[in-house]
């Protein structure tokens, strides 16, 4: 892209910004019902963003009671108001259930203290029913405002200036039981928690031979308890939408016993709060624990995570989704006219999206109401694509079907590690093993990479060797960045021996190097023309053919967490401002995205160049940041920004600018990003990314009965990927132009446009680009293309 199209882009997104100027106008901001993770995440985007476009924006605090009852409880919030609240759990400004809120008498009361204040623009976080209250105050505004004249509350000068209401609501619940949003505000950090206390007492488990039953919430949704039986590979989970099948009793105690056959130390059933059976009587904690203990004697403990599950840090991906719905719900607002409806800001695939409010209300009472007349099915499906793709995929790894059951593909097909290593590898492979298993493929394992592929490391893999794989960090199989361009004849050789007739590639950029080599290689080759699928798996998230890749997300955590625990330090001795250097190769993601979820001032990054009267205007906004409250600052640098500008040479300049008004400090993060326990992120989305994968293969399989058959087409190598709102796979020759193989990045690259979005809450000037249809979405596009709910 040359500078003409930078220059232009940047106008339009200006044009974009400017008619959405929020002079005069008022925005409350409330948080109600149960509080999540990532509410303050939120509630510092709509502010800072509000302020950002010249709007007032107010607190109201304790919810809909704070609005009823006004006074102090409505006040108007400055930019450092919501400083240092992105790293804090739970809501800053309280949450309370409001009875008065329910009547018309408090909805009058409301109206008069947002009236008085000129608040004609309401952003509420909370669940389905604090989002239909705020639908129903909506509707009532004119009325209320109208029956407030009569009674000489206000006059009418201010009935027509206030005459309507707009209302945009994100969804603030751990439970994610949202219908129209694949994640909902506090989801992935409550998923941190349970991971968290599963990987705890999957040791003590082990040592004692014991049985755990781990209860987990979520009293009408069980989307907690599936995703993290699919993370933590449970050997039993109880749902509300999906209760057992009759006998189910005897059924759980045969998969107990069976897996302790195979030499499993541990067993972990997972039950949601709301479990029910096919009648629609409670299943309970004690109820399991007792006929496990009285069928096979096992010794069984039961763990109620209970309110751990709303409490801690939020995630960086929620405090990520939230500034990206804060900025949004502002930008809805200032483009809504009277008869806009309510919307909902939400997330499809990774593209923030406005859907109707109403019509996602009800959709979700409609889940409840399913599973009250007991059917079960159309509950799963009404709860979404990515609901039902979990269940599915939960079933296949769960549960081998005897030997003599499955049908045999006479297929082998091998799973390789290769790049750097990266969390979520290990869960990646355990799915693609046990899926493969189940479609009735040989699988191997091809042990260190394209290195130990040229030396014959191949082994055959069962069910039970990939048992415990899902929570362990790195690669159990083994990585090597090398690429297999000087043991071609030697890995034909060995794929001939082993009669290899697929393979799935996981790895970084190099993964996606090899499969260009192998795809050019083919005429030369025979044994490469087999369907090869490359699973991108790297922290860097530079493989082309993927928004998202597995691994990046428990990097990125590792990022947000140090950079917490370093913003703590600076707090403490005030005036200091650290420098932090990310990994990534020439790859941004890591410092843009750590630097968005952390509140960074500034992020150094290799796709925007900078220069030296950049770094000095960065010195600047933060000698004028140390004259605030706020006296601290965190800047984050891309290990290979620029050759010349390095983390040194920074850390020099501003020490040197700074002095006698902050000092500095620096800190490579390093190899730190690349270790630990995969996020549940990581561990969810490897598990069935691969199991899609291995989907993919078998289908190509079927294609071409018998050995002989040659798979030459472009679309038998693949990247398979998130791409805006699909999983798609694309060929690995198509994805070639897409690339800029001297950086190892591809030449587009999505997280770019969040860019100005970690500036603006930075307080810095940025163009913004902001969606121009006014446009509500329907609740459920029924297209072609896979959904890429995660």
């Amino acid at each position: 892209m040359d500078d003409d199209d930078v220059a232009n882009r940047k106008v339009s997104f200006r044009k974009c910004l400017e008619h959405l100027s929020g002079a005069g106008k008022a925005i409350g901001v409330l948080t109600s019902g149960g509080d999540a993770q990532g509410m303050n995440a939120a509630v510092r985007a709509v502010v800072r963003m509000g302020i950002y476009v010249g709007a007032k924006v107010y607190f109201i605090y304790e919810g809909y009671q704070g609005m009823v009852d006004g006074g102090r409880n409505i006040v108007e919030a400055s930019w450092e108001s919501v400083s240092s609240i992105l790293q804090v759990g739970g809501t800053i400004i309280g949450s309370a259930r409001c009875k008065a809120f329910r009547t018309r008498e408090g909805r009058l009361k409301a109206a008069q203290n947002l009236v008085q204040r000129g608040i004609t623009n309401l952003c509420v976080i909370g669940g389905d029913g604090s989002l239909t209250g705020a639908n129903i105050f909506r509707k009532e505004w004119s009325g209320l405002l109208e029956e407030l004249a009569q009674n000489g509350e206000i006059d009418q000068e201010q009935v027509q200036k206030h005459a309507y209401l707009n209302v945009v609501g994100m969804v603030g619940s751990i439970d994610n039981d949202f219908c129209g949003t694949d994640m909902t505000i506090g989801t992935d950090s409550a998923l941190h928690r349970i991971i968290e206390v599963v990987d705890a007492i999957m040791t003590t488990a082990q040592s004692h031979q014991r049985t755990f039953v781990l209860e987990v919430m979520g009293r009408h949704c069980g989307y907690l308890a599936l995703v993290s039986a699919l993370a933590c590979g449970a050997d039993w989970v109880f749902l509300p939408e999906s209760p057992p099948e009759e006998g189910w009793q005897e059924d759980m105690c045969i998969k107990l016993s069976e897996n302790r056959a195979r030499k499993k130390r541990l067993n972990i059933i997972i039950v949601a709060e709301g479990a029910i059976d096919t009648q629609n009587k409670p299943i309970t904690s004690e109820q399991i624990k007792e006929l496990v203990v009285k069928q096979l004697g096992y010794d069984t403990r039961v763990t109620i995570l209970g309110h751990v599950q709303r409490g801690g840090t939020p995630s960086a991906f929620d405090r990520i989704l939230a500034s990206r719905m804060g900025v949004e719900a502002v930008v809805a607002l200032l483009q809504a006219t009277p008869e806009t409806p309510a919307c909902v800001v939400s997330l499809s695939g990774n593209q923030a999206v406005r859907l109707p409010l109403v019509e996602c209300v009800q959709m979700t009472q409609d889940v409840q109401k399913a599973m009250d007349e007991r059917r079960f099915k159309d509950a799963v499906q009404l709860r979404g694509r990515s609901f039902e793709t979990n269940l599915n995929t939960y079933k296949r790894l769960a549960i081998k079907l005897p030997d003599d059951q499955i049908v045999k593909s006479n297929c082998n097909v091998a799973v390789i590690n290769v790049g750097a290593p990266a969390a979520g590898m290990n869960a990646a492979v355990r799915s693609a093993v046990r899926v493969g298993i189940a479609d009735g493929h040989k699988m191997l394992a091809i042990y260190d990479g394209f290195e130990g592929f040229a030396k014959g490391q191949i082994k055959e893999i069962g069910w039970g060797d990939v048992g415990g794989w899902t929570g362990q960090g790195g690669s159990i199989l083994g990585t090597k960045r090398t690429l297999p361009g000087k043991s071609l004849e030697d890995i034909a050789a060995q794929m001939r021996t082993h009669s290899i007739n697929a393979l799935l590639i996981i790895g970084g950029f190099e993964a996606f190097e090899s499969a260009v080599l192998l795809s050019d290689l083919r005429d030369h080759h025979p044994e490469f023309c087999i369907p090869i699928c490359i699973l991108p798996t790297t922290i860097s998230n530079n493989v082309p053919g993927t928004d998202v890749s597995l691994g990046s997300d428990t990097g990125l955590n590792v990022v947000v967490e140090t950079c917490d625990r370093i913003k703590q330090s600076a707090s403490g001795t005030k005036r200091r401002v650290f420098i932090i250097e990310t990994m990534g190769g020439y790859c941004g993601y890591l410092a843009n995205m750590g630097g968005l979820a952390a509140g960074a001032d500034a992020a150094y990054i290799f796709e925007e160049p900078f220069d030296i009267r950049d770094l000095q205007s960065n010195v600047e906004h933060l000698t004028e940041k140390m004259k605030t409250t706020i006296q601290r600052g965190l800047v984050l640098r891309n290990e290979s920004c620029s050759e010349n500008y390095t983390t040194d040479f920074i850390y020099q300049l501003y020490s040197e600018e700074g002095k006698g008004v902050f000092d500095c400090r620096k800190n490579v993060l390093g190899h730190m990003q690349q270790g630990g326990a995969p996020s549940p992120f990581d561990r969810n989305f490897g598990t069935k990314i691969s199991a899609r994968a291995m989907q993919w293969i078998s289908t190509k399989l079927k294609e071409a009965p018998g050995k002989g058959k040659r798979f030459t087409s472009e679309d038998s190598i693949c990247v398979l990927g998130i791409s805006k709102r699909n999983l798609l796979f694309q060929p690995v020759t198509q994805l070639r132009k897409d690339t800029d193989f001297e950086h190892r990045i591809p030449k587009e690259q999505w997280w770019l446009k969040l860019r100005p979005l970690m500036k603006i809450l930075a307080k810095y000037k940025a163009s913004y680009e902001v969606s121009e249809s006014n446009q509500l979405e329907p609740v459920h596009p029924r297209g072609h293309e896979e959904p890429a709910a995660i």
